[in-house]
């Protein structure tokens, strides 16, 4: 491990302090390695637009916008391969919030979102990215070859 020594302004230093408590940090260390790999893990989605990704869609619709359940239905079934689970909540007699897990590249997965979250009669939609490696592992076991699919985040 590292040690790194940083100096901050009096009034960022109250902030960060402010920060950790409400977060409920330990340590300055832990929010400074969270900060840090946030603001990597988005350097890292900016440049590599085909790197791949896990993702967390989560939206709020009214199900009596004319034809909205459809249209989202069509577009799930049209990328069916990047959703890898969807949870659908009623919060009231109008409206239903779905958050979708979704695996893919950056850019894949981006324009899912983009088409879901523009579609009329959603509202609040909020896509949350984390560039990730793919490692996909095949073994024999007994009588038959068994594969599966590792993710490792990338900091």
């Amino acid at each position: 491990m590292n040690r790194v020594t940083i100096s901050l302004e009096d009034e960022l230093a109250e902030q960060f302090k402010a920060f950790i408590k409400e977060q409920g940090y330990k340590n300055r260390s832990e929010a400074m390695r969270d900060l840090i790999r946030e603001k990597l893990e988005k350097e890292r989605l900016r440049q590599l637009p085909e790197g791949d990704c896990i993702a967390n869609l989560s939206y709020i619709y009214n199900h009596h916008e004319r034809e909205l359940s459809r249209r989202l239905t069509q577009e799930h079934h049209q990328q069916h391969d990047l959703s890898i689970s969807t949870l659908h909540v009623h919060l009231d007699h109008d409206n239903c919030m779905e958050t979708v897990v979704l695996k893919g590249t950056v850019s894949e997965v981006r324009s899912f979102a983009n088409r879901i979250i523009a579609q009329p009669g959603v509202r609040h939609g909020e896509l949350y990215l984390i560039p990730v490696s793919i490692e996909k592992q095949s073994h024999t076991h007994e009588t038959h070859e068994h594969s599966h699919t590792h993710i490792h985040p990338k900091s």
